[in-house]
């Protein structure tokens, strides 16, 4: 477990190096503008990129499943079908350039400058696409077959890549904003063709026909997972979007604190997340094989690994929180201000492990129907204790209902596990419930 989950650990904090380093070589060039054009441009890639998140999901679980049950063409099959989608879905989004580039700089509503200096990021960006969605798949494939070491060394090919010709590209070269995209656009690139490139090693010898990768009910299955998972991530999207406006509504000061405090939450995500990683892949392959065994151990250890690391976290954040605190920003009402909230932060992992954990479970089993269906009713449930919690306590009410979304995603699953167990594992309760001769 700790194979899958350390490599992904590591790969989630390096994340943010492409972004800080985006800002920091941008920043040598003296002008405010185009540090705001970057960090536009980012987010927007980001975000879109985010409701795509199922191609990793969704083809770490399907291929975990496959692989334990040793159907090793399948896998491969798996694979194929993930990158047709993630290549159909690259070339829509290049095709669609202008009106998601109309309705994102809209909804930015950055000045004059930025908004030019922007456009050129995203007109260059933008192609990487296709890769960047394959990247997704091919990721998410990694992980289902345990291999967790080689999704790691992609992502850190990617952002050293990235980090390489950022440095080149504006330093050298002079090339500014469209430097900084040119440069992810080429490495997003060569980390899908890095990544397709082992794949087919990996699985060189096996011959996979056009009818199994294109076989219906696999194309049906697939698309289905996907799309619960796309309504899932885009209804906690819609979450935290809705937390990040309503501090912007309670003033400037409210909003600062709870962006820094944030951070926190993001921190404790990469750590927890690389556990959930490991869930779905040992699950998956645990339902493969029809060992329940397995299964039962997958879940043990890494609700175990999980619940100790989110209280060393929420421990880290609670002693160490107010010098990161101070260390993001100078500005003394901010801080204490951020003080004031930093419990929730500290609470934010403990009371959130659950959810993560459960949602590994449900990724590797592939119930991903109920993970869609869940979402929404806690999304519901968020609302209400907002609209209750707000008005007599304030940013406290806010924060409060944000542990409310996670206490009612954890337990709104909790209550499915059962019919997961049940329906997985449907022959090996009915033969065990059978009396022995």
């Amino acid at each position: 477990m700790l194979a899958i989950a350390g490599p992904m650990i590591f790969s989630n904090v390096t994340t943010p190096l492409i972004g800080a380093v985006d800002t920091a070589v941008i920043g040598q060039l003296g002008a405010a503008h185009l540090i705001g054009a970057v960090a536009v441009g980012a987010t927007i890639f980001t975000f879109f990129y985010w409701a795509f998140g199922f191609l990793r999901m969704g083809t770490t679980g399907l291929t975990a499943q496959a692989s334990g049950a040793e159907r090793n063409r399948e896998v491969l099959a798996t694979l194929y079908r993930a990158l047709l989608v993630a290549g159909t879905a690259g070339v829509a989004i290049i095709m669609l350039q202008w009106p998601i580039a109309e309705a994102a700089f809209a909804l930015m509503g950055a000045s004059p400058d930025v908004d030019e200096a922007a456009r050129t990021y995203f007109a260059i960006r933008i192609w990487s696409a296709p890769a960047a969605l394959a990247n997704y798949a091919l990721v998410g494939w990694f992980i289902g077959l345990g291999r967790a070491g080689m999704a790691f060394r992609l992502q850190l090919l990617l952002n050293l890549t990235n980090i390489a010709l950022d440095a080149l590209f504006v330093l050298a070269f002079g090339w500014g904003v469209a430097g900084v995209a040119a440069g992810t656009l080429i490495a997003e690139t060569g980390a899908a063709l890095v990544g397709l490139a082992v794949a087919l090693r990996a699985s060189a010898g096996l011959q996979i026909r056009l009818w199994r990768v294109f076989n219906a009910a696999k194309l049906r299955r697939m698309i289905a997972v996907n799309g619960d998972i796309m309504i899932r991530t885009l209804s906690l999207l819609f979450a935290f979007s809705f937390f990040t406006a309503q501090g912007a509504r309670a003033g400037d000061l409210i909003l600062a604190a709870n962006a820094i405090l944030m951070h926190f939450l993001s921190v404790s995500a990469y750590f927890l997340d690389g556990i959930a990683y490991a869930t779905e892949a040992l699950t998956g392959k645990a339902i493969g094989a029809r060992n329940l065994a397995r299964f039962h151990d997958a879940v043990r250890l890494s609700s175990i690994w999980a619940a100790g690391l989110s209280l060393a976290v929420g421990a880290v954040f609670w002693l160490g929180g107010d010098t990161v605190i101070d260390a993001m920003t100078v500005n003394e009402a901010v801080r204490s201000l951020a003080r004031d909230y930093l419990v929730w932060a500290a609470l934010a992992p403990v009371i959130g492990v659950a959810c993560f954990q459960l949602d590994g479970i449900f990724i590797g089993a592939t119930r991903t129907r109920d993970m869609r269906n869940m979402m929404l009713v806690s999304l519901a449930v968020y609302l209400l204790a907002w609209a209750a919690l707000t008005p007599p306590f304030g940013n406290h009410g806010l924060w409060a209902a944000l542990m409310v979304l996670f206490i009612t995603r954890a337990l709104t699953l909790a209550i499915r596990l059962p019919a997961l167990k049940r329906d997985a594992f449907a022959r090996v309760l009915a033969g065990a419930a059978t009396p022995q001769a």
